[in-house]
């Protein structure tokens, strides 16, 4: 495995591919999405392994609400349990929980979930896992941009003030590093409205495997491929 120098900061993973998954099997999606949940377990074990300090899952994004209600309610459901069982899991690996997006659109009672499982996890430094829900890239630049122009109204913030830092002050993931590393599995070639901003300089790896079955050497072997490139951030 890379040195720990090499390691990146911060992966992003758009986890791709469970319907598609259960499809394949003739099992209902929501069997698919429950498969992936072992994967989630397995990626953050991982990330406390390797030595990262961010992990960013795209659990439930805002296209997602077009979905039929029956899926919803069962990923809302999964995300429900999946909290209520594995955040003493979470405490015991120093991993705490955020989340971006907009939360308030979930139902109440995951709100309140969330809400519990943040608090009980605050004072954990190892890994900060990043859930996104009800998460969309335009959005949260549309909000960042709503919120700047509230400032300039007020007379808070001048229009020659507004930079890209200010910017990134106002979205979702401002006291987070922008990712290094973008894994997305199912074999797509796009981002899906998926941090948008903040991806900007990111490596990505992508894979056919569908998220049920990206493991543990999944994503060392992402992370090793990482550490063979060379970042030059628009330099030579």
């Amino acid at each position: 495995m890379p040195t720990p120098p090499n390691i990146p900061e911060h992966i992003a993973i758009i986890m791709d591919g469970n319907g598609r998954w259960a499809k394949e099997r003739g099992l209902p999606r929501r069997d698919g999405h429950r498969a992936g949940a072992e994967s989630v377990r397995e990626a953050v074990e991982t990330c406390k392994e390797l030595g990262v300090k961010y992990l960013t899952l795209y659990a439930f994004s805002s296209e997602n609400w077009s979905r039929p209600q029956s899926e919803i309610d069962a990923l809302m459901l999964l995300l429900d349990r999946f909290l209520a069982e594995k955040t003493k899991e979470l405490n015991k690996q120093k991993v705490r929980l955020h989340t971006i997006g907009q939360i308030d659109r979930l139902p109440e009672k995951n709100q309140r979930r969330i809400a519990r499982a943040k608090e009980e996890t605050a004072e954990n430094t190892d890994l900060n896992l990043i859930l996104a829900l009800s998460y969309g890239g335009r959005e949260e630049i549309t909000g960042a941009v709503r919120k700047i122009a509230e400032q300039v109204q007020a007379g808070e913030v001048k229009p020659e003030d507004v930079t890209k830092d200010l910017v990134a002050q106002n979205l979702d993931t401002a006291n987070f590093p922008d990712p290094d590393l973008l894994v997305r599995t199912s074999g797509e070639m796009r981002l899906s409205n998926f941090l948008l901003w903040q991806l900007s300089y990111a490596e990505i790896v992508t894979t056919k495997k569908y998220w049920p079955d990206f493991k543990r050497a999944d994503l060392q072997a992402a992370v090793e491929e990482y550490t063979r490139r060379h970042r030059r951030f628009g330099g030579l």
